[in-house]
Formats: structure tokens, C-alpha cells, sequence
């Protein structure tokens, strides 16, 4: 209700301060913190569950008892909520990135799209002859994020609000589990980490890493980290990070066309675009795309789509009504940007 204190009195004010002492105490340790806290509550609640079991079996559950637990657990659940939003949730509720660039996402056309997408591919090109090899190559992990940092580092000369500091960077612990709950990338707001899946294709973890620590900065909204994301990767000057960058965002403005073409129910017109951008791409690009796109298609299964209807929810409850499509709305920032500074 009230986005402009947020922005001035939370956003810009308690919470870099907040984040930043979080980023420096868990820095230091090697391993995420977060996750062992994750593990922890998980535990909890199977313990919680097991004496639920007990109680149930030997027959002891009163309805004194059950109302006692019923407002412990919701107490529980109250108070993590409470933490939650003092400690980052308010940042969904922020003026965020419109304001401090002074754009709007406006409502696009197909032909606007159309044009992005094909600006995107000449960046991909651009930045693959850039590399050069025929096989792209695997940094480790350590210096993708020290370069994240460097990128945002160079990005706060034109926009100070990317001042970051103290990275706080981590592989998950849960990294097996990827393909099963369907995540990338995650922050927890307890610890102010920022934790990233490891096995993952080596070129996709710099944007990832950009992206999470966008939520890091207070971006709490999934298309303005993707963009926050995007501001740093372009002021990189490590060709790495940025062809990164370019290839998730070409793959949303690509996304984007088969949506719009989708509606006009043209299969001709569809197909059409799709053998454009393909004719357009460069063919190291092509074959880093479906390398890709073969390693998450391998690893499909019936539990991610449930795990991710389940964060679709929540997204949509934090002020993101498109749900797991916000994270597509990052086109539209694009379009937004590019109109008033006539670049990408």
C-alpha cells in the first residue's frame, strides 16, 4: 500500500545495511549456511510429524491438545512470515527498478519483440566469435563468481544503485535434487547467501549468478532481477558473462515470439520466425543452444512440474500475478530500456 516508504525507508535504506552484515558473516564459511538451516527446519518438521504419529496411534490426541498444536504451528508459521518480510519480503512490495531508471514496461508488439530478439542474436554472435573455441570453456566455479562481482562492480559506475558488497556466493548442497525441485539458483534471506546448482551447463552459471545476486541488492521481483542481471552482465568485460547473459535472454524473447505468434494461430507466419532466428544464428550458438536444451531434456520428470506449480503460487501471492511467467517478463524491461537509451 505504501511502495514509496518502502523504496525510501526499507529498500534503500534498512535493508542494504541488513544484507550487507548477513553477506559478511557468511562469507567466510565454505559451505552454505542456509542450507544447513533448511535442513534443519526439515528435520523439525519430521520429527514434529513422527510425535504427531505417536500421539495419534496410541489414541492421546484430545481436543485441547489439538487446538494447543494447531495455534503453536501457526504461531510457528507466523513468525518465520514475519522475518521473512522484515528481513527481504518487503522488497516485493518496493518501486524498484522502474523507479531508479526512470522507465515503464509498457505493453509491447510483436514486431517490437521480433526486433529484440534479432538484436539478441547479434549480440550471441557477436560474443561467440568473441570466444572463439569450437568448445565453449569451463571456468571454475570460484572465478564465474568473482567475476559476477567484478561485473557488478563496473555496472555501479553508471548506476549506483549495483553497489554490491561482500559476496556472499555458494554452490547449493542440494544440487542433486535440481532436476526434482526445478531450480537454477536460490536466495535465502535468513543467511543472505546466495546459493547456485553446480551441475548445471558451465556457460549458464555466470547469468544465474548475476540473477541471484540481483535478489541479493533487494530485487525481489523475478523479472527485475533478470534485468538487474542483465545491466550487470553488459557492463562486463569478460565476454564469458556476458554471452551468458545474452543466450538466457534471447532464449525469453524467443519464448516471447512463439507466444505472440501462437495467438495469431498462423502456422505459417510461426514457422517462418522460427527458421529466421535459426537462419541468424551463428552455428557455434545453434550448437550450444542444443547441447542445452539435450541436458535439461534428459533430465525431465513428473515431480518438477508439481514443485514448481507450488513456487508458481507463491510467486503469484508476492505481487507477481504471472506467476512462473514473470521471469519471461524480463522482455518487456528490455523493450522499456532500449526505447529511452537506444541500446542493449
Amino acid at each position: 500500500m505504501f511502495p514509496e516508504q518502502v523504496e525510501r525507508s526499507y529498500s534503500l535504506g534498512i535493508y542494504p545495511a541488513l544484507a550487507s552484515t548477513l553477506r559478511t558473516l557468511t562469507r567466510w564459511v565454505p559451505f552454505s549456511l542456509g542450507d544447513l538451516l533448511y535442513a534443519w527446519v526439515f528435520i523439525l518438521l519430521l520429527v514434529g510429524l513422527v510425535r504427531l504419529i505417536g500421539v495419534l496411534y496410541r489414541r492421546e490426541l484430545t481436543r485441547a491438545r489439538l487446538v494447543l498444536m494447531g495455534c503453536n504451528f501457526l504461531s510457528t508459521v507466523l513468525s518465520i512470515f514475519i522475518v521473512f518480510q522484515l528481513m527481504w519480503g518487503l522488497n516485493y512490495h518496493r518501486l524498484g527498478i522502474a523507479h531508479q531508471l526512470r522507465i515503464s514496461k509498457n505493453a509491447y508488439t510483436r514486431e517490437e519483440v521480433t526486433a529484440l530478439a534479432h538484436q539478441l542474436i547479434n549480440k550471441l554472435n557477436e560474443c561467440r566469435r568473441q570466444i572463439g573455441d569450437t568448445a565453449l570453456p569451463g571456468p571454475p566455479l570460484d572465478t564465474l563468481y568473482r567475476e559476477a562481482y567484478r561485473s557488478y562492480e563496473t555496472a555501479s559506475y553508471e548506476h549506483e544503485f549495483l553497489n554490491y558488497r561482500n559476496r556472499s556466493v555458494k554452490s547449493s548442497l542440494y544440487s542433486g535434487i535440481g532436476d526434482y525441485v526445478g531450480f537454477t539458483g536460490y536466495y535465502n534471506p535468513f543467511t543472505g547467501e546466495a546459493q547456485l546448482r553446480t551441475d548445471l551447463p558451465r556457460v549458464l552459471i555466470p547469468y544465474i549468478t548475476l540473477h541471484e545476486m540481483a535478489h541479493q541488492l533487494g530485487y525481489a521481483s523475478e523479472s527485475e532481477a533478470n534485468f538487474v542481471g542483465f545491466l550487470a552482465a553488459k557492463a562486463s568485460k569478460n565476454v564469458y558473462v556476458r554471452y551468458s547473459a545474452y543466450l538466457d535472454l534471447f532464449s525469453y524473447a524467443q519464448g516471447e515470439q512463439v507466444r505472440m505468434y501462437g495467438k495469431e494461430k498462423d502456422y505459417s507466419q510461426f514457422e517462418a520466425m522460427i527458421l529466421q532466428n535459426r537462419s541468424l544464428l551463428d552455428t557455434l550458438v545453434k550448437r550450444d543452444r542444443k547441447e542445452i536444451r539435450e541436458f535439461f531434456y534428459k533430465r525431465r520428470n513428473r515431480i518438477s512440474p508439481a514443485v514448481s506449480g507450488l513456487y508458481d503460487q507463491y510467486l503469484k501471492l508476492n505481487k507477481q500475478t504471472e506467476g512462473l511467467n514473470s521471469y519471461n517478463e524480463v522482455v518487456g524491461w528490455l523493450i522499456a530500456y532500449q526505447k529511452k537509451y537506444g541500446k542493449l
